[in-house]
């Protein structure tokens, strides 16, 4: 591809990657603040700080893949791509997917109206349990990294690259293994569709309930509402990085080609779309971030 074909992809990633860094930026930065005032955080709060931190981390290796895949493709090459930088990649990719998908748990719990046992259990216990669900999306984070490095990984052998860049090596070519140790990110995908089911449900129940009862809408149908559109849109930008990734990591798409800068494209507007949505939907977190923009009104 010539410089004038990968200036749209470079304004496009250029956008994604100044959003990303100043929303995943801000949501750091305010939960850092309210630790230091009130010395400790909520558990939501933590959620929030830790999103955006894995998502600061994925918005910078995606620019730097990207930056240095259109500008500098030889350098990269030899002197950036391999094993350390798809440790980091894989592992920013899967805990950013895992945090998303505790998001999404801790809505649903926090706002559906389900009576069953267990899940009133889990309701009332979400709160304490948030620490060790991001522990564990740590460790499972970490662990799909170094099993994707362990196995017979392209980033071991360089030809891989080199062959890809290729103007002949157009065609797919057999799925990589490290293909099939990513699909363990099914299952995040899995409990991120099932929360948003399960909320769908909850917001049946209850305006079923309503128009059986003295009224259609209050307070509590406006705060389903809200969470319902907010999980839609995070479960969007969780689906489109996803088949992203995936089909990135297969290693069968063209090197340097307008498929593989479509699918980078992609993967950027997820760290910073979602955590745009974060912040839209939270009132503590909307006034300080307009006040930033300096888009508060004149009172």
């Amino acid at each position: 591809m010539n410089s004038l074909s990968v200036l749209p992809h470079f304004i496009i990633m250029s956008a994604e990657f100044i959003t990303g860094i100043s929303v995943n930026g801000f949501l750091i930065i305010i939960n850092c603040i309210e630790l230091i005032q009130s010395r400790k955080l909520t558990p939501m709060q933590l959620l929030v700080t830790c999103i955006g931190i894995s998502r600061f981390g994925l918005q910078m290796m995606l620019m730097v893949q990207s930056f240095f895949t259109m500008f500098f493709p030889l350098y990269y090459q030899e002197n950036i791509y391999g094993a350390v930088l798809i440790f980091i990649w894989i592992f920013f990719s899967s805990v950013s997917l895992w945090f998303a998908t505790c998001l999404s748990i801790f809505y649903c719990l926090k706002i559906s109206v389900f009576t069953n046992s267990y899940f009133l259990w889990l309701k009332f216990r979400i709160s304490k349990l948030m620490p060790w669900l991001l522990l564990g999306s740590l460790l499972a984070s970490l662990s799909l990294a170094a099993l994707s490095i362990e196995v017979n990984f392209p980033g071991k052998d360089r030809e891989v690259l080199r062959n890809a860049t290729r103007r002949t090596t157009h065609k797919m070519k057999p799925i990589n293994v490290v293909f099939f140790v990513n699909l363990a990110l099914i299952f995040p995908l899995a409990v991120f569709v099932m929360c948003t089911f399960m909320l769908l449900i909850s917001l049946y129940k209850h305006t079923h309930r309503m128009q059986n009862g003295r009224g259609f809408r209050n307070a509590s149908t406006e705060v389903h509402l809200n969470a319902l559109r907010t999980v839609v849109s995070f479960l969007f930008f969780f689906v489109s990085y996803f088949a992203a990734f995936m089909a990135n990591v297969t290693f069968s798409i063209p090197y340097k080609s307008q498929y593989y800068f479509v699918i980078k494209d992609i993967m950027g507007a997820y760290p910073s779309g979602h955590s745009v949505i974060i912040i839209l939907s939270n009132s503590k977190l909307q006034q300080p971030f307009r006040r930033l923009l300096c888009l508060r009104k004149d009172q």
